[in-house]
């Protein structure tokens, strides 16, 4: 088995170099590695300290900016192993994070994206444990731990319904058979994208509650700033399936928010919501036709925001002085 680590880079050299460390020494003896970073035009010095670089590292300079998503296709292109692990330069990983995630692979033969569990650097709380879809079919981070996990250590993998892409891995056969992030996605989103498809091919995701990572959480200046353009382009690709994935959200917070307004809500869209809430495997059609209406407003929403919107910012050139 030869797993493949696929780093894409656009400056913050200080922690480009403290994460690699902590990739090395938290591979386990014995593994079959690569650690392929590929920088994305960065003008802070990292191009040459990436010269020096010694094996198993290699190095891949991207002539223009193309993005998380690009960069990160560009490393897989160029990578060999039977596995891949896609991990953003601003993490710190601790050690036993790669062994839960590897076994994920051999005890479910579904799994298509695997994950973990990751914790604010500055703050070591909780920031991650999978996507879900939320009231307003948007995607946002669970941040929770069973009870059980926390105390006894079980169920040690959570099924979900996508992943971000800071820290994940796949087979690398599932990887080419979806082809790769959809570059039309700009720093956001083909994550999420990525788990959607892999999805409609008949695979399932989980977080390895057992792996366990810090994160400088956004570090790339300009990270967030297409963040409402991906996320319409999402919704606007998978409106159907993410309705019916944000559902559940939806019914939990139309129980909460009506909790102490009896008689002046809708009693059987209610009822549909608290029924569907606690496990109907049927999504009533109040409820379809509540989360749709929230869809369609949060739709209307980026429509006004986005049309005649100016054009983003060009990338950064590359300096040419450092390639």
């Amino acid at each position: 088995m030869k797993a493949s680590f696929i780093i894409p880079l656009y400056n913050c050299l200080p922690l480009t170099q403290a994460m690699l460390a902590s990739l090395r020494a938290t591979l386990p003896s014995g593994l079959d590695g690569e650690i392929i970073l590929v920088d994305d035009g960065s003008t802070d010095g990292t191009r040459a300290w990436l010269k020096n670089l010694p094996a198993p590292c290699q190095a891949i300079l991207n002539e223009k900016n193309l993005g998380f998503a690009g960069a990160c296709n560009r490393g897989a292109a160029a990578a060999t192993g039977e596995f891949l692990f896609f991990l953003n330069n601003d993490l710190v990983l601790l050690p036993g994070w790669l062994e839960p995630m590897l076994a994920a692979f051999d005890r479910f033969s579904d799994a298509g994206l695997v994950g973990n569990v990751q914790r604010n650097f500055a703050t070591g709380a909780i920031d991650h444990t999978g996507i879900y879809f939320n009231h307003q079919g948007k995607p946002a981070h669970r941040t929770d731990l069973p009870l059980a996990t926390r105390w006894l250590g079980w169920p040690a993998y959570r099924r979900v319904d996508a992943l971000t892409g800071a820290c994940l891995g796949l087979r690398r056969a599932a990887w080419e058979k979806l082809g790769g992030f959809d570059e039309g996605f700009r720093n956001g989103s083909e994550d999420i994208d990525l788990a959607l498809r892999a999805s409609a091919a008949g695979l399932h995701h989980y977080v390895a509650l057992g792996s366990v990572v810090r994160h400088h959480i956004s570090a790339s200046a300009g990270r967030n700033l297409r963040n409402e353009q991906n996320t319409c382009r999402l919704v606007d690709r998978w409106a159907e399936p993410i309705a019916m994935l944000a559902a559940r959200d939806w019914s939990r917070q139309q129980v909460i928010t009506h909790a102490d307004q009896s008689g002046v809500f809708d009693y059987h869209r209610i009822h549909a919501a608290l029924v569907h809430w606690l496990g109907l495997p049927v999504t009533p059609a109040a409820v379809r036709e509540g989360i749709a209406a929230a869809m369609a407003r949060e739709r209307q929403r980026w429509r006004e925001l986005l049309e005649g919107a100016p054009p983003p910012p060009p990338p950064p050139p590359v300096r040419t002085d450092q390639i």
